[in-house]
Formats: structure tokens, sequence, C-alpha cells
């Protein structure tokens, strides 16, 4: 019996060299994606940039760093420029650094704050403090709606101060008094003492900017006892308004102050709060929209406390991604057993990865084994992770991926 066989389909002698090279061209495509994509996924990451060295600009010591990605990808660096000792009080400025190439390199840096009316006041000197205007605690927010960086600080911690930029932090508009903003938590504590964050604050998918803030009851001056909770604005900036008390000073929290919170895949907030607590933990307290309904405050296992600020920030390489940075020790004893509020060395500067939205940190890795204190997080649009932490009597930039904190060869 004949077997029918398919037609054959003739191809020109012209057409023949052009199909050959649309196959060749296929698949060297093909292959270059796949080389691009191991490459970008597997590839760890790992430099350093100097951004506040001490003595820089005449600045005795730079500290209380924070950070910031506006929504065009400028990276805002900023800190406390503390210009005769390194002390919360004294004669102190806020300073501003902008990268334009993802925390790689720095324009010079420059005074934003405070620009308005000197108010002088260190309650903390006997003698010359008359004349020192401290200006402190710099939290920025980039609203993503507006494309504008709110500017919020403190000057001699006790007013509070907001500001907005909107060109990426090149000029900033004259700062306005919200100080108003803080008169409600008096009903809970009468503040001597208000500050806000450190570090940075967040938008929330529903367009509220939202900052944390920490205030003390105790003398003029004095920092604690404490207590903290947040301020928010539902106008882009436009005005302020407080929140509940979030962690109150209160059992086994003892003051607690600087805070710093990140929003988690289903929509709450999380605030992280520093403390002098006996549990040597830092204390986890949830909400659904950043300013009320707080649960019931308690300590996370896997989150030292040296008594020091520390950072959070969420990831947008998968839903309940965070990313947690603070020197990880305790207080110990000769023996090495934890000392009950002890504070612990700020040193071992560590990052630590969570999948799911801060319930377990499984993952953490050495950033800095040496003197390491506070520090701030943010991410750029590739995903890349930018650290600004004071590392010595220095503020340094680290910039580094998931694939570096992962261990990944």
């Amino acid at each position: 019996m004949e077997t029918l066989q398919p037609p054959r389909t003739r191809t020109s002698q012209r057409a023949r060299p052009r199909l050959a090279f649309s196959r060749l061209h296929h698949c060297v495509t093909l292959l270059s994606c796949c080389v691009v994509g191991l490459l970008s996924a597997a590839a760890p990451l790992i430099g350093t940039s100097g951004v506040f060295p001490a003595k820089m600009a005449g600045i005795e010591r730079y500290r209380i760093p924070g950070i910031v990605v506006t929504t065009k990808g400028t990276v805002l660096a900023y800190a406390e420029a503390r210009k005769n000792n390194s002390s919360d009080w004294g004669e102190i400025e806020i300073h501003l650094r902008r990268s334009l190439d993802g925390g790689k390199t720095w324009e010079s840096g420059k005074k934003i704050a405070h620009l308005g009316d000197r108010l002088e006041g260190n309650p903390r000197k006997a003698t010359g403090g008359e004349r020192e205007q401290t200006v402190n605690n710099p939290v920025a927010i980039v609203d993503r709606t507006t494309g504008a960086i709110e500017f919020l600080y403190c000057i001699n911690y006790a007013r509070c101060f907001s500001m907005r930029s909107t060109d990426d932090g090149v000029t900033w508009s004259q700062p306005v008094d919200i100080t108003a903003t803080f008169e409600p938590f008096r009903r809970h504590y009468d503040w001597k003492v208000i500050a806000t964050g450190p570090g940075h604050g967040i938008q929330l998918k529903g367009g509220r900017l939202v900052v944390p803030i920490w205030l003390a009851y105790g003398k003029v001056g004095d920092h604690g006892p404490s207590a903290a909770a947040t301020i928010f604005s539902d106008d882009h900036g436009r005005t302020w308004k407080a929140g509940d008390l979030a962690v109150p000073n209160t059992g086994e929290f003892t003051n607690p102050n600087e805070t710093m919170l990140t929003a988690l895949a289903d929509g709450r907030v999380m605030l992280v709060s520093r403390s002098v607590s006996k549990a040597n933990r830092k204390i986890i307290t949830l909400s659904p929209d950043g300013a009320t309904g707080w649960s019931t405050p308690k300590f996370h296992e896997q989150l030292w406390e040296p008594v020091c600020m520390a950072s959070i920030v969420a990831h947008p390489a998968k839903a309940g991604t965070l990313i947690f940075s603070n020197p990880h020790t305790v207080g110990r004893d000769s023996s090495g057993k934890e000392i009950p509020a002890g504070r612990g060395k700020r040193a071992n500067l560590v990052i630590k990865l969570s999948r799911d939205d801060g319930t377990t940190w499984p993952v953490s890795r050495t950033l800095d084994a040496g003197p390491s204190a506070y520090s701030d997080l943010a991410v750029l649009a590739d995903g890349t992770v930018v650290c600004l932490y004071e590392k010595a009597s220095d503020i340094t930039a680290a910039r580094f991926n998931l694939e570096w904190i992962e261990g990944k060869p």
C-alpha cells in the first residue's frame, strides 16, 4: 500500500538565508535573556561609600542618620550636624546630601534646617546654653502621589516643624510649626520633650503619611520617662494629627522611645520601638491604619535590644519581605548571662531578613562587626538596599541586595 506523504513546502533559495538568520537571532536573544536573568538573580552585591565623615565642613560629628529614595530615584541622606561635640544637646543643624546614582557617589552636603528664626535654649547646659539651638530628629517621608518629600524635625526637643521639597531635595519650603499636633498626647502624659522618628516615615496605600514619634514627661530636657506613638497626615502633609498612644510606659515596657515603622503586606502597620526594658528585646505593636487600634505590645525574641535606634523597611521582591538593621548585641555579665535591662555594645550591625512580615527573622548577616550604632534603610527601584549607618565616628552608606543578605555565592 502506498503511504501518503504530506506535501513539501518549497523554500526559495532567496528565503533560506533570511530564515536561518531569523532562527539564529531568536536563539541568541533567548540565550542573552537567560544569562542576564541568571546574573541579576544570583550575583550578590555589597559596596560602601562615605557620606558624613566626622569633621567635614567644620562639623565635629554627624549623628542620627536618615535616608529615603524619591519617586525619581534620587537618594536623600540626612543627619544631625553636631557642630561642637557629639552630645544630643548643643548647636546642631540638619544637613542633607543627594545621590543621583543609587548611593554610589554624593553631592556636596548642605544645611536644610532650621532656616527660620533661631529658637535658642539648651536647658542641659548651665552656661552658654541660652545661645544654642538644637535642631534634632529629622524624618523624611516620600509622597508617591504628589512626588514631594515631606520633612519633619524638632528644635530643642520642644517644638516640631514641617517643610516640603518638590524638586527632589534641591530646595525646601519655609518651615511650618506643627507643635500643636502633639497636644492631644497630654491626656496621657504631660510631656516636656517631643521628638520625631528618627529615620524615615512611610506612606500607606491609601495615601496617608505616618511618622513615628516619642515624648518624654520628666523634667525639662530629660529624655525619660518616655512613651511612643505616631502622627499622621491625610492631606499630603498640609496638616498633621496625633494618633493613639502606641507603646505606653507601663508594666514590663520601660521607657519606649526611638521608633521605626513599616507597612505589612495586608496593609497593617508595624511599629518597632526601642526601650530600656528588662527583656532586652525590641517592642512590637500593630495597627490597621498606622494611627489607631494598636495591638497589645510584645517583645520579639529575635530582635535584640542594645538600647539603640534600629530601622525596618519593606522590600518589593515578594509580599511579606522585610529588612531590619540593628547592632545585634545585649548586655551580659562576666559569665555570659544576659543582664536584665543591660545595655549592649553599639557594635556588630546586623541585617536581618523576614519573608513572613516580621513574624520570624531566619536570615541575618553582619554588615559591620566593628563600632556601629544608629541606622536607616531604603530600597532602590531595582531592589538594591541602602543602609545609612553610624560607623564609629562617621556615617557611611552600604549598598547590598537580597542575595548578599542570604549569603549566596
